[in-house]
């Protein structure tokens, strides 16, 4: 998990005994915080209204979505919603299909994210049936919501950029490389993630 001090720790741990280069990075910049997000249908929603746009934005049309249908937003009202209707709150036509299609699935029990397969893949799979939840989105709640360990998202732009940085790369790897030179980190391959954000946002220049 990535949840406590001490389970990233045993992470991270595990990741400086395995690769050279990673424990450079924390003996430099030092060992990441824990990070956790919230679980549950409402932080899926949030992930969708917030993309593409600035976090104020995302803030806004946020706040304006639950004013108008509850917080967290009643999902069979969400379901039932017009185009015109969350257009009106901000939301674009894209994201209200998104929106109604998260909604959807929960109140049909496609998807219970109290009961998410325990296999990764098996999770991401039923996530991304979400419209507008691509493995990305998934990766980072199974990761952050979950603090499910071993979860990897290695399409993750700076997640990438710094990894390829402490590996010695030439330029950003490419996500089948990095995921393929990030088996021997399992089980803990969330921690090398959190490891890159950290180091990626603390290097010294």
């Amino acid at each position: 998990m990535v949840h406590t001090p001490e389970s990233l720790a045993q992470g991270i741990a595990h990741l400086t005994a395995t690769e050279p280069a990673l424990a450079a990075a924390v003996q430099r910049h030092g060992h990441p915080e824990p990070r956790q997000s919230d679980r549950g249908t409402a932080a899926l929603l949030r992930t969708i209204v917030g993309q593409q746009v600035s976090v104020a934005a995302a803030q806004s049309m946020w706040n304006r979505l639950t004013a108008a249908y509850g917080d967290p937003p009643d999902l069979h009202r969400l379901a039932a919603a017009t185009d015109e209707e969350l257009r009106a709150l901000g939301q674009s036509r894209q994201k209200a299909g998104y929106l109604r299609s998260l909604a959807t699935l929960t109140l049909s029990g496609e998807l219970d994210l109290d009961n998410l397969p325990a296999d990764n893949e098996e999770a991401i799979a039923l996530l991304t049936k979400v419209k507008g939840i691509g493995r990305w989105s998934a990766e980072i709640y199974l990761l952050f919501a979950e603090g499910r360990a071993d979860v990897f998202p290695a399409g993750d732009l700076a997640v990438q950029i710094e990894l390829g940085r402490l590996l010695g790369t030439e330029g950003k790897p490419a996500e089948k490389w990095l995921r393929e030179r990030a088996e021997s980190w399992a089980p803990y391959r969330g921690a090398a993630a959190v490891l890159a954000w950290h180091s990626y946002n603390t290097k010294v220049l």
